[in-house]
């Protein structure tokens, strides 16, 4: 099955960390984003349009039944054999959120938040970048990211040459070589604040041959610009946050399963799954009583 990307997920590659080098972010929102009803595309077919609020009716089932606090996996709509025109209006009603995560390597997936926080749209492209799988998924973050990320990293920091310029960055190896021995799955984060810390060329140098990035890199646009990308070792991410100029102003490190700003909390969660109710509700009371 070869299908074009449904989603306009504006995502960019993992690329160099380096400061000096020159940034292409998505821009900084100008106004705080608030939650609206989406807008009904024009001219759809009833038949489109009913099929499109069952399908959401079956998701938001799921979700009524699922605990996000408990630790199992969230409920899943697959939409793979869905005809375009039903999709084309799930698109329209789930629209486009903060987040957004980009997956390389031999399995490359597109994931867009929607305006649901902790609603995800996931699609899997093959090597030619068409559609190949799709389906919808509600968690704190998509679990293809986690073990994409889990894959493609060792459990230890390998050695690397230290040269002569170098001054933070060996103690920093070392700290976080420590973290990866002594802590334990769902730990609270362990952060490294590099923009506090005095870093040579060399240092730099260090940092990207132990820690070079991993196959995920996610981007967050809700009160600032942040970028999060996994590394080659496990449980380490680069948290970058950019202001409006796309200038550098925090850069840590992150010893966690997964950084917080990524994730959607329990609780917006449950505001999610009460939204979508609501939305539901209006499909039935507004526009697919018109359409009859």
């Amino acid at each position: 099955m070869n299908k074009s990307f449904p989603l306009p997920v504006r995502m960019i590659g993992p690329g160099s960390q380096i400061e000096e080098e020159e940034l292409q972010y998505l821009a900084m929102p100008r106004e705080i984003a608030t939650f609206s009803m989406p807008r009904v595309p024009e001219k759809v077919a009833p038949e489109a349009l009913a099929a499109a609020r069952d399908l959401l009716a079956d998701f938001h089932a799921a979700f009524e039944r699922w605990d996000p606090a408990s630790g199992a996996p969230g409920p899943r709509l697959d939409l793979d054999r869905v005809p375009a025109a039903t999709r084309a209006v799930v698109d329209d009603m789930l629209g486009e959120g903060e987040v957004a995560i980009q997956i390389g390597g031999a399995r490359p997936h597109r994931i867009q938040e929607s305006v649901f926080a902790g609603v995800w749209r996931v699609c899997a492209l093959d090597g030619d970048g068409q559609l190949v799988g799709d389906h919808l998924e509600a968690a704190p973050v998509p679990a293809v990211a986690l073990d994409a990320a889990r894959a493609a990293a060792a459990e230890r920091i390998p050695p690397v040459e230290i040269p002569a310029g170098a001054m933070n960055s060996p103690a920093l190896l070392a700290e976080i070589g420590a973290q990866l021995v002594c802590r334990g799955e769902g730990a609270s984060a362990h952060v490294l604040n590099l923009t506090l810390l005095p870093l040579s060329g060399d240092d730099h140098a260090v940092l990207e041959r132990a820690l070079p990035v991993g196959p995920v890199a996610m981007i967050s646009r809700g009160f600032g610009n942040c970028r999060i990308t996994s590394t080659a070792a496990r449980n380490v991410w680069r948290v970058q946050y950019f202001n409006s100029m796309n200038t550098l102003i925090l850069n840590t490190l992150e010893v966690v399963d997964v950084p917080e700003v990524a994730l959607a909390a329990a609780e917006d969660l449950q505001d999610s799954c009460s939204r979508l109710a609501e939305l539901i509700e209006w499909m039935d009371g507004s526009f697919l009583r018109e359409a009859q």
